[in-house]
């Protein structure tokens, strides 16, 4: 199955009037739909778009792996384990939560920061919490969540590129700028495959059970995309 879900189907929330713009992939907070909870391990996938001197104040999470994606800006990071970074577009950061964690999030810079935030469920909970930036990620290097069956390929394209995607049970494909079309096949039952085609703008994403061959072709204007890889639902016990 090809499923996509278009930018302005997504919920709106955050605090405008503090400088928070927040659009939420999933159910998130105030907003529930429960044929909308998560796919695959990814159970979050928040577009932030926070203002100068905006922010989120120190708040805890635990049994999450949170990956973070710059596309505009600078993104300050400080928590109660002791690291304090500044993220930059073309970083990775990746914050797991283990037994507990408390984090701030704010935009300390004089440019506004337009970030993704994407949360997994672990294969294990508990644990001492682990924190990692990595700078430049480059395409050819996907990033391995430690303990999960989910990798993180990021795929930037020329206008006209085209890329390969991993074949896996969920696939996720966000595309964080441009347009992408995407080509390949879904199952259709037990019987067959049938053939999978969607156009993907910016905000736009699709969700593809058990597809094969899939194909992403930049539009005009190129691509930027984010596609988890992964191969297990969350397991609680």
């Amino acid at each position: 199955m090809l499923q996509v879900r278009r930018a302005a189907q997504r919920y709106r929330g955050g605090d405008p009037a503090a400088g928070v713009d927040t659009r939420h992939s999933f159910s998130f907070s105030g907003f529930y739909d429960p044929r909308n909870t998560g796919f695959g391990l990814l159970v979050a996938c928040n577009e932030e778009t926070l203002a100068p001197g905006a922010g989120f104040a120190e708040h805890p999470h635990r049994d999450l792996h949170i990956v973070t994606w710059v596309v505009d800006g600078e993104l300050t990071h400080t928590d109660t384990a002791g690291h304090a970074t500044v993220v930059r577009p073309g970083d990775l950061q990746r914050l797991s939560a283990g037994g507990g964690v408390r984090h701030t999030e704010r935009n300390a810079g004089r440019e506004p920061l337009r970030f993704w935030q994407m949360w997994l469920v672990p294969g294990t909970f508990g644990g001492v919490p682990r924190y990692e930036v990595v700078r430049g990620i480059p395409d050819t290097a996907p990033y391995a969540l430690d303990g999960t069956r989910a990798v993180l390929h990021v795929r930037r394209l020329a206008p006209g590129g085209r890329t390969a995607l991993p074949d896996a049970p969920w696939s996720h494909v966000q595309v964080v700028r441009g347009g992408v079309r995407l080509t390949g096949e879904t199952p259709a039952g037990p019987d067959g495959v049938r053939p999978g085609r969607a156009w993907l703008e910016a905000g736009d994403a699709a969700r593809a059970s058990g597809a094969r061959g899939l194909t992403a072709t930049a539009g005009p204007q190129g691509a930027e995309c984010l596609v988890w890889e992964m191969h297990a639902e969350p397991s609680y016990g």
